[in-house]
């Protein structure tokens, strides 16, 4: 069953959220610890997944093409809406901001290379590892973020679910069309990108920025227009 990571992925992000909700009467400066805690946490992840480049020029091109695109097809204004939306639906029982917690967690647990591998995994070879072990830390990582952001986290299991189910679908043919070589390419660069709007994340989570990292989607995509075209032409 291809589609079985992904789902246990999407469970142990709404359990991890369920347990914050339950837990929540935490001081505010404690919380506030927590996330600036949380958010160095990000920015060292970010550094690490930064360095994997190997040309670190297609990175630069696809974050300021990528954010072209995000600026315009105005992706955070998107995001912000669907979880005002989800906020608006719960009314004022919800605790924290649904639209902040919402956002901020889909983008850590959709950006990054567990994700796709992950996802790759368990299309292509059956093997769900890799999302097994994502889960049980967006789990940990869904449990404390409700504890500081409220129940608008829960919501970030649907495109969790979605994005990963995705990729585990298309993975099941991706092996019979794209080059090994080229697939292991794109992984490099596609995690290097990553991990610069990963860093973005972090330092949001901090208060440092107020970066609009949902338009910096589209660079995941521009990557992979930059890398095979450098495959084909050399």
């Amino acid at each position: 069953m291809f589609i079985l990571g992904t789902a246990v992925n999407s469970l142990l992000i709404i359990f991890g959220s369920i347990i914050g909700k339950f837990l929540n009467r935490i001081p505010e400066q404690m919380k506030m610890t927590i996330m600036y805690a949380i958010g160095l946490a990000v920015v060292v992840l970010g550094i690490q997944m930064g360095f994997k480049s190997e040309n670190f020029l297609i990175v630069i091109l696809s974050l300021a093409f990528g954010t072209m695109i995000g600026e315009m097809l105005r992706l955070e204004d998107k995001l912000n809406n669907l979880g005002i939306w989800l906020e608006n639906k719960l009314g004022p029982k919800a605790q924290g901001s649904i639209a902040q917690g919402f956002v901020t967690a889909t983008l850590i647990f959709v950006i990054g290379a567990m994700a796709i591998l992950g996802a790759l995994d368990s299309g292509i070879r059956g093997d769900h590892s890799v999302l097994y072990t994502k889960g049980i830390l967006d789990g940990i990582t869904a449990f404390i973020l409700t504890t500081t952001l409220g129940i608008g986290v829960i919501f970030s299991a649907i495109p969790v679910f979605l994005y990963q189910g995705l990729i585990a679908l298309f993975a099941t043919q991706i092996d019979r069309i794209v080059p090994a070589a080229l697939m292991d390419q794109f992984i490099v660069e596609m995690t290097a990108t990553g991990g610069i709007m990963i860093i973005a994340i972090g330092l949001n989570v901090t208060g440092l920025t107020k970066i609009r990292v949902a338009n910096l989607l589209p660079g995941i995509l521009v990557t992979t227009v930059i890398v095979t075209g450098m495959y084909f032409i050399s």
